[in-house]
């Protein structure tokens, strides 16, 4: 056995479908919480000398943790090809400090996951200023791929009704104006005005929504407000139906039934994040990447 790909327990199911695709050995890194909040992480008892951890960093904190403990326990192992799978990579969005003091997570996170890995693959990392992940993980063979086709063909299979995609603010611009281009439907995006974490205006675009099938589009959903204040919008404005497919399923307590509540019917989310929304699966477009680095 060459090569191994181990999971964290929550990321079970994605890592599985990825070790199928890439026809890869598995196994599970088996982690204990004590009373006083420390990580026991035990990794399987024999390595080779190449290994996959797979982790998606939702609730980064903890996770980052026991990431650590994993990579280094690995390396003890002598395993000399150290690959982190992290479908979600966390604390990409504070790129630069907008307040004398603040701390820009993105350089130091990335200077840690450099550290310890020999190759990460991330989907559709939330970058702004820098675009470029070598940048953020120096040293390390880092790739980011996006999930756009995935999304672009579960539409294109699912809706043939041709809805007009919509961006619920200017961010979301790059994911869903790259999904129209490969479905070749309609697409626009609102304009937002953030005043703290669950108070934004959102601005509908200049289009005519009454009667559509309106698709929201973003990456990354938390809380759910920017989605949910557009779809008001969107009601209001006539829309026949309203659903939403999102990359990143960040969804805090509550936020599944906060968005139905505000007419958005069908809620769809990529395995990124482990969820009972997942309908689209990423192992396929991951295992591609994989065989450049084992």
């Amino acid at each position: 056995m060459d090569s191994l790909l181990i999971y964290f327990p929550e990321c079970e199911k994605p890592a599985r479908r990825l070790a199928d695709h890439a026809g890869l050995a598995f196994d599970e890194i088996k982690v204990h919480h004590f009373p006083d909040g420390e990580s026991l992480v035990t990794l399987p008892e024999s390595l080779p000398r190449c290994v996959i951890i797979y982790q998606s960093l939702n609730h980064p904190n903890d996770k980052l943790v026991e990431l650590l403990l994993a990579a280094r326990g690995a390396r003890e192992k002598e395993v000399s090809n150290l690959i982190l799978v992290a479908p979600y990579l966390a604390y990409m969005r504070q790129d630069k400090a907008f307040k004398p003091g603040e701390v820009v997570s993105q350089k130091i996170i990335g200077l840690f996951l450099s550290d310890l890995f020999d190759s990460l693959v991330t989907i559709d990392a939330h970058l702004h200023r820098v675009k470029d992940l070598s940048k953020i993980l120096p040293g390390c063979k880092a790739v980011n791929i996006t999930s756009a086709g995935l999304t672009s063909g579960y539409i294109v299979k699912n809706f043939p009704d041709r809805p007009f995609l919509l961006g619920p603010d200017e961010e979301s611009w790059q994911w869903v104006s790259g999904i129209a281009k490969m479905t070749g439907l309609e697409y626009g995006v609102c304009s937002k005005i953030r005043y703290g974490d669950k108070q934004v205006e959102v601005t509908l675009p200049e289009v005519k929504f009454a009667d559509r099938h309106v698709i929201l589009v973003d990456d990354i959903v938390s809380t759910g407000h920017t989605l949910a204040t557009a779809a008001v919008k969107l009601r209001k404005a006539g829309a026949a139906q309203v659903d939403c497919i999102i990359t990143h399923a960040l969804f805090s307590k509550g936020v599944l039934k906060f968005l139905k509540t505000s007419g958005i019917r069908r809620i769809i989310t990529t395995d990124t994040v482990p969820h009972s929304t997942n309908r689209i699966f990423t192992a396929s477009m991951v295992a591609e990447v994989l065989k450049e680095f084992i």
